[in-house]
């Protein structure tokens, strides 16, 4: 049997659709860095999706550490550091992009992954009510994922009440929208595109790890807030020559709802793996309800089952476990989780003689 790849949502290249549309103007000549009309539709397309302003600025990135990046450096002033939770993708698993960039992460406590309005306005009261805060750093915006490193998400309230507060305290919000067409095809979601574009300054719309052979999309609802983003793309050598690949890939993934449809396959696929954990009775450690799942195995059964089935370590526990993730995207086909699940099975019989 074939090797199982449940470690991520990006192991497979691209959806057959935007496999399509590349190769079909493969020999097709276009403008450079983004230029073309393709961008342009593209850009049309997701400014509709989001019911944005005509002139809200959308640019394409590469991937996710490097929009990161770049957002948050255009974002901050020299002074200045990121809110976000000590979780998050920019405090554990960017290698320290951001403070290389020369921006410090100011982690704050998590509740499975999310930080809440409260803990902002106590940061902030914290920074001004203090008379050294001149020898410190100023928080100067907050960054949260939807969904989050443990597959978590935030609701319209929780989102509302958070561009609440970052409004009193003149802070832009940051949305990192990695795997959001997971976010957004889950039941349990009430967070849409036009409430991203209405209740935050910046976000992205991930496509490297749906359903895209790579890029992301950042959407800044106010084009005037990062003047010459543009300019400060090409300064992180983030500025793709060949642009007109992003547009191809986005312009078909917002074609014909095509964006939410890589969602729902993928969370149809967690699904079906769910019932079949249940059925085992593999309890979920992390209460995540979308692609990401989190399940916890034996030292030795870990070791066993990795040589069949590529998961994602997560952390070991002291009581003789492994914390793993498994990740379904668009392309997890049921055989694939059927399988997984009969090995999961041989392990459960295995413990239990």
């Amino acid at each position: 049997m074939a090797k199982l790849y449940f470690g991520s949502d990006y192991q497979q290249a691209a959806h057959p659709d935007v496999m399509a549309r590349l190769a079909s103007q493969c020999t097709v000549p276009f403008p450079g860095y983004g230029t073309d009309e393709v961008c342009e539709a593209a850009k049309a397309k997701i400014r509709a999706a989001c019911q944005a302003p005509a002139d809200c600025a959308v640019y394409f990135l590469v991937g996710g550490t490097q929009t990161n990046a770049t957002v948050i450096d255009a974002l901050l002033k020299s002074y200045q550091g990121v809110l976000a939770a000590e979780t998050g993708h920019i405090a554990v698993h960017e290698a320290g992009a951001i403070e290389f960039g020369g921006h410090k992460v100011l982690p704050l406590k998590n509740d499975w992954g999310k930080i809440s309005a409260a803990q902002v306005r106590k940061a902030c009261e914290t920074y001004y009510g203090d008379d050294n805060r001149d020898h410190m750093v100023m928080p100067g915006m907050v960054y949260i994922s939807q969904p989050t490193e443990y597959g978590t998400l935030y609701s319209l309230a929780e989102l509302e009440a958070l561009h609440e507060v970052c409004a009193a305290y003149h802070l832009p919000l940051y949305v990192d929208g990695a795997r959001l067409a997971y976010a957004l095809a889950c039941r349990e979601n009430d967070v849409t595109l036009p409430d991203l574009a209405r209740l935050c300054d910046a976000f992205y719309i991930g496509g490297t790890k749906c359903g895209a052979l790579f890029g992301e999309a950042v959407v800044f609802p106010n084009p005037d807030l990062v003047p010459h983003f543009f300019t400060i793309v090409k300064q992180h050598g983030a500025l793709l020559a060949k642009g007109f690949l992003l547009g191809m890939q986005y312009d078909a993934l917002f074609t014909d709802d095509l964006y939410l449809r890589v969602g729902q396959a993928g969370m149809r696929a967690a699904d079906r793996l769910r019932a079949g954990l249940r059925k085992l009775g593999i309890r979920e450690v992390i209460p995540s309800p979308t692609n990401q799942i989190f399940i916890r195995l034996e030292n030795e059964a870990y070791k066993r089952l990795s040589e069949k089935a590529e998961m994602s370590f997560w952390s070991q526990e002291s009581d003789g476990t492994t914390t793993l993730r498994l990740a379904t995207c668009h392309l997890t086909t049921d055989e694939e989780i059927d399988a997984l699940i009969e090995l999961l099975s041989r392990e459960t019989e295995h413990a239990a003689r």
